[in-house]
């Protein structure tokens, strides 16, 4: 029998919901416990996928292929769980379905409403694909008090009295702020946020209040005895100096003691929580430093790059090192050499992202350009593959080569991707259709060249499975004049039609990929691509 955790925000947004739901999901799974994590959003988009970066930071794609919140990205590197389709649901999705259903006939001539029809379909979300767990925490996005999070809402007050006693709980994430001119921290907010979720029907059992300065006992038995939970249950969470360190100080506070005592359960086993304190270890002591610049688009907001960021600081723990991410704004290197030799110079690794549309494009051509000529180690990924490819074009001599999402292109190294072969068969778009879902998305296979470079990355292996998100691929019409230029295409879709990796023999690491192997790094578990990238970033920074 699954037992659920809901959780729930209070006061203000952005408290660290999701990292709270991962960390408490890691201290149970290292006390042997099965778990996962689901996400509710409230907002009306079917998904994130057509959301800008600067309005919701990335979007998360798992194995089947869903596009979702930002925070499955945390749910799977802190458990290690891989998350699928049915862990994401938003408004969007219930009421499109809901709809779908009614114009079907499926409701026989009933009149739909939020309630029943809404709430039963949250509530058989939350139900669903229970498998053999013990534990599914389900996240609910937005703060209390959210006009648009009042129908999931009310779908957990129902859910709490469906299910057998002792089978749910409920934990709050509040704030208690420190007001500086009183020099005093403040409960009133806690207060406040615990009686507005109590008037939609949920009383919360763990009360985990962030904080900027430590929470004196006084103030702990104080919110403990006006929102009606033992002082125990009142968790302080303080502001961690790295997310890693998050897990072990929950526990230290007691948050897996007594959510588990929550349940009845008080037998549970202690937890095994070795491979924390070895990743604190690696983050805390590193060896040594590196300097990567990431030449990207949205530069402004860390959250749009949030895998790719945790990546890189997993391929420096692997090589126990600090790693020193420089945010580049690619369209200030557009016509100037003089401040791409600025910026470029002083690094020991350049890495272009992922990315949609033409806006910094050539800057980031002017990087890959710098990198090879200059034999500095180059990470291209998705977008940044398709620039390699376009730059090595240009290199030979073909001034007019470029991509078609950018426009009309004389030399359309990279084009619109119209049919592909995936598992489900043959899988075709349109240029002007729906953006929506609609590129290649998830998991694909890839063979690799034996002896080639990435495949000894990937310690000799000749096939692997790595995540998509992407509507244009790099035209094979140009696959020998960019080898005659040094690139090898050592990487191919199964069927031998899609490039999936390039990279060039005459370079100490030169690696450009179709895919997104940040997407598949974990803390205890980098990606050998981010490890062997950092890997050669050190040896270039003994070399300046």
């Amino acid at each position: 029998m699954a037992r659920y955790i809901f959780i729930t925000g209070g006061v203000v947004s952005s408290l660290g919901k999701g990292l709270m739901a991962a960390s408490l999901a890691a201290l149970l799974q290292a006390r042997g416990y099965k778990v996962r994590i689901r996400k509710f959003d409230p907002y009306l988009n079917v998904d994130p996928g057509t959301m800008s970066p600067y309005q919701h930071g990335e979007v998360y794609v798992t194995d089947d292929g869903a596009e979702t919140d930002l925070d499955l990205g945390h749910y799977e590197r802190f458990t290690g769980v891989s998350a699928r389709q049915s862990d994401n649901i938003t408004s969007g999705r219930v009421y499109r379905d809901i709809i779908t259903k009614e114009r079907r006939g499926d409701y026989l001539g009933a009149t739909v409403q939020v309630i029943p029809h809404v709430t039963d379909a949250i509530k058989q979300f939350a139900l669903d694909d229970q498998d053999d767990l013990d534990f599914i925490l389900c996240e609910i996005g937005g703060t209390v008090g959210d006009i648009e999070s009042l129908p999931f809402m009310e779908a957990i007050r129902q859910l709490r009295n469906d299910l057998e006693p002792l089978q749910t709980l409920s934990v709050h994430v509040t704030l208690v702020p420190y007001i500086a001119a009183a020099g005093e921290l403040k409960t009133k907010p806690t207060q406040h946020s615990v009686r507005e979720l109590a008037s939609l029907g949920i009383k919360p059992d763990v009360l985990l209040c962030r904080a900027e300065h430590p929470i004196p006992d006084s103030e702990r038995r104080k919110i403990a005895n006006f929102c009606n939970v033992r002082m125990e249950s009142v968790i302080p969470a303080l502001d961690a100096p790295s997310i890693y360190s998050v897990p072990l100080q929950y526990h230290e506070q007691g948050l897996d003691a007594e959510v588990l005592r929550g349940f009845g359960i008080t037998d549970a086993p202690p937890p095994d929580l070795a491979q924390w304190h070895d990743v604190t270890d690696r983050y805390f002591n590193p060896e040594g430093e590196v300097n990567i610049g990431v030449i990207g688009k949205y530069v402004g907001l860390q959250d749009a790059y949030k895998s790719l960021n945790e990546a890189l600081v997993h391929g420096g723990m692997a090589n126990r090192v600090k790693v020193n991410i420089k945010w580049i704004d690619a369209e200030i290197f557009e016509g100037d050499e003089e401040e791409i030799i600025a910026k470029l110079e002083p690094l020991h690794g350049i890495l272009v992202p992922g990315g949609f549309g033409s806006r910094g494009s050539e800057g980031k051509i002017a990087s890959v350009r710098f990198a090879r000529e200059r034999k500095v180690p180059f990470f291209g990924i998705c977008l940044g593959m398709q620039m390699a490819c376009v730059e090595g074009v240009r290199a030979a001599g073909i001034t007019g080569a470029s991509s078609t999402e950018f426009g009309d292109a004389e030399e359309p190294v990279v084009g619109i991707i119209e049919e592909w072969m995936s598992e489900e068969g043959i899988q075709e778009r349109e240029e002007g259709g729906d953006l929506g879902g609609t590129m290649r998305l998830g998991a694909y296979y890839a063979k690799l060249s034996a002896n080639s470079h990435i495949s000894a990355i990937y310690d000799g292996a000749t096939t692997i499975s790595e995540r998509h998100r992407h509507r244009y691929e790099v035209n094979s019409a140009y696959i020998e004049p960019l080898e005659k230029q040094g690139l090898i295409f050592a990487g191919m879709s199964p069927d031998g039609l899609l490039p999936e990796t390039v990279e060039r023999s005459d370079h100490p690491w030169f690696v450009g990929v179709q895919f997104h192997p940040e997407l598949k790094s974990r803390p205890f578990d980098p990606h050998p691509l981010f490890a062997g990238f950092i890997s050669a970033a050190l040896e270039q920074s003994r070399l300046v």
